[in-house]
Order: C-alpha cells, then sequence, then structure tokens
C-alpha cells in the first residue's frame, strides 16, 4: 500500500526577519565610520550559514520525494503481483470446481441407476411381505380366538377367587384397625389422666399465687401491664419474664410439634381417600352379606374429625411462632399477665394461664 505523501516543512524564516531586523536598525550617529566594513562581513557570514541551511534542507526534501516515489512504486508492484496470485487461485480453483462437478454428475447417474434397481427389488419384496403379513393375520386370529375362550374361562375362575380374597383383605384390616384403636385409646387414656394430674397440680400453684396477689392487690382491678420487650434476635422478640434461651426452646418445640401433626393431618386424609378410592375400584361389598360399608364410613369420618383437629392445632401453633416474633409470647390473652412457664412448656400453644382456663375464661 503506497504510503502518504509526506508535506513540506515550511522554510523557516526566523533568519531573514532578523536579517530585515538588522538591515533596518538605523546606525548610531555618535558611532565612528571605521566600524561598517566589520558589520557588513558579519552579515554576509551570516547570509552565507543561512543559505547553506536552506540548501541542506532543500536537499533533504528532495531525498524525501525520491524516497517516496520509490515507495509507491513498489507498493504498486506488490499490489499486481498479489493480484496476479489471485487470479491463477481462482483459475486453479475453477478448474478444480469444473472437474469436481463432472465427477459428481458422474456419481449421479450411476446413484440413479442403483436407486432403480433398489426400488425394483423393494417392491419386490414388499409384495412377499403384504402375501406373509396376511398368512400370519390369518393364523393370528384363529390362535386369539381360542386365546380368548381361555381367558374367559380362566377370569371367571380369578373372579370368584377375588371376590373371597377382597372379603378375607376386609376381615383382617377391621381386626386389626380396631386393635389399633384399642391402644390408641389406651394411651390417650392414659396422657390424659397424667395431664389431667400434672394440670391439677398446677392449678393448686397457680391458686396459691392467685390468692397471694390477690392480697396484695387493690380493691380495684389493675390495669393490664405492659409487656417490656428486650433484644431482638433471629426473628424472636425477647421480653422482661420470658428470654431469648427460653423462647428458642419454646420455637423449637413449636415447630417439631407442628411437623408431628402436619404429618398426622396428612395421613389421615390419604387414609380417608384410600378409603374411597377402595370403594371406587369395588373393592367392598356393601350389602346384607358383607356389611362392611358401615365400618368403612365411620373410620372415614374418624379419620377426618382428627384430621380437622391437627390441622386446627397447626393454626394455633402458628398464632404463637407469630407471638414469639411480635413479643407477645406467654403473656395471656385475656390479663396481659405472664403464663407460669410450666404450663408454656406443657403445652407450647396456650393462650391463658391455669386459672384463667379452669374458670371459662376463652379457650386453651
Amino acid at each position: 500500500m503506497p504510503s502518504k505523501p509526506t508535506k513540506k516543512k515550511p522554510v523557516s524564516k526566523k533568519p531573514a526577519a532578523k536579517k530585515k531586523s538588522i538591515a533596518k536598525k538605523p546606525v548610531a550617529k555618535n558611532k565612528p565610520a571605521a566600524k561598517k566594513p566589520a558589520n557588513n562581513k558579519a552579515a554576509a557570514a551570516k547570509k552565507k550559514v543561512e543559505l547553506a541551511k536552506k540548501a541542506a534542507l532543500k536537499k533533504k526534501i528532495e531525498a524525501k520525494k525520491i524516497a517516496d516515489r520509490k515507495k509507491v512504486e513498489l507498493a504498486k508492484k506488490a499490489a499486481l503481483k498479489k493480484k496476479i496470485e489471485a487470479k491463477k487461485i481462482a483459475d486453479r480453483k475453477k478448474a478444480e470446481l469444473a472437474k469436481k462437478a463432472a465427477l459428481k454428475k458422474k456419481i449421479d447417474a450411476q446413484k440413479k441407476i442403483e436407486a432403480k434397481k433398489k426400488a425394483d427389488a423393494k417392491k419386490a419384496a414388499e409384495v412377499l411381505r403384504k402375501k406373509q403379513i396376511r398368512e400370519r393375520e390369518i393364523a393370528k386370529k384363529q390362535l386369539a380366538a381360542a386365546k380368548k375362550k381361555e381367558l374367559a374361562e380362566k377370569a371367571k375362575a380369578k373372579a370368584i377367587a377375588d371376590k373371597e380374597k377382597a372379603k378375607e383383605k376386609i376381615r383382617l384390616a377391621a381386626e386389626k384397625q380396631a386393635q389399633r384403636e384399642a391402644a390408641e385409646k389406651q394411651k390417650i387414656a392414659e396422657r390424659d389422666a397424667k395431664e389431667a394430674a400434672r394440670l391439677a397440680a398446677l392449678a393448686e400453684k397457680e391458686a396459691a399465687r392467685e390468692a397471694a396477689l390477690r392480697a396484695k392487690r387493690k380493691p380495684e382491678p389493675p390495669p393490664r401491664p405492659v409487656i417490656v420487650k428486650t433484644e431482638f434476635h433471629d426473628g424472636i422478640q425477647a421480653t422482661k419474664e420470658f428470654d431469648l434461651k427460653f423462647l428458642i426452646s419454646q420455637r423449637e418445640a413449636l415447630l417439631e410439634k407442628r411437623s408431628l401433626l402436619t404429618k398426622q393431618a396428612v395421613r389421615l386424609e390419604d387414609e380417608a381417600n384410600a378409603m374411597i378410592e377402595d370403594v371406587e375400584m369395588g373393592d367392598v361389598q356393601f350389602d346384607e352379606e358383607g356389611g362392611e360399608g358401615d365400618t368403612m364410613v365411620v373410620e372415614r369420618e374418624r379419620d377426618l374429625m382428627l384430621s380437622a383437629q391437627a390441622r386446627q392445632e397447626v393454626e394455633e401453633i402458628d398464632g404463637a411462632l407469630a407471638r414469639i416474633v411480635s413479643g407477645e409470647y406467654g403473656y395471656s390473652v385475656h390479663s396481659g399477665l405472664p403464663i407460669p412457664r410450666e404450663r408454656l412448656k406443657a403445652i407450647p400453644w396456650t393462650t391463658e394461664s391455669v386459672l384463667e382456663r379452669v374458670g371459662g375464661i376463652g379457650r386453651r
């Protein structure tokens, strides 16, 4: 690529200006006439130096012009050479493409001939295959008819056996359910007895505490106490009566109980739905001989009732978790007084004291 022509640098005119200024400088009147030849000599020497500089600069510019012309010529020659080489390469590629096209045409013609031979052979094979398929279909229909008759007889025998098996299965399930319910009732009764004894002790303790508080109270009822909140950490608002350590343990107990109740509710609902599916599939006989329909209805209603109770307790637990965040956990929703820690540990989601519970104020 030819280089750009360099611009000529303007010849500095500063020496000429200096000369002009020297020429115009007036000669002092008081200087003697003998110094004029010396000044002329200095001016001539200076002029000679300037001429030498101009000649050197001119020579340099001429040399640069010659170099630029050579550079342009070389670039032109290189471009021409490159163009010639490109044309040779293009001609070679064109010849190769023509050769390939001729070869491809020959191959395509050969393929066309082979394809026709294959199509003829395939057509003959297809005719033979269809004939064989028709023969197999006839044999298959004959075999299917015989097999269908045999399967019908087996199905009839299996239906009778399945009916007897279903009756036995329902009977065993009923016995197992009855045993499970008896064990569950006994367990609940024992737990209720323990809880009643513990609550009675708590009630006595709470009654004594309330009696002591009443003795100290004034005749007029005290105002609802203000909850003094302290630190807030990890979604828990501590208060004066209930510190972070206690609230953290209560939250863990609430979450564990919530998980158990949720699983219990889901299991009971699944069992109730499974009973409906069994009825729809015809596994249960609802006639005078079977007598299983009423039992399954009762079991399903019981499961749904227990599931609803579990869901209700989950809602109460969610309310307790929300009160832990807001700083209102552990205080009675009726009086605003703190609930004893023993009762909160026994029933973490409770919202009232034992006395309020026994006195019929609100719910647990």
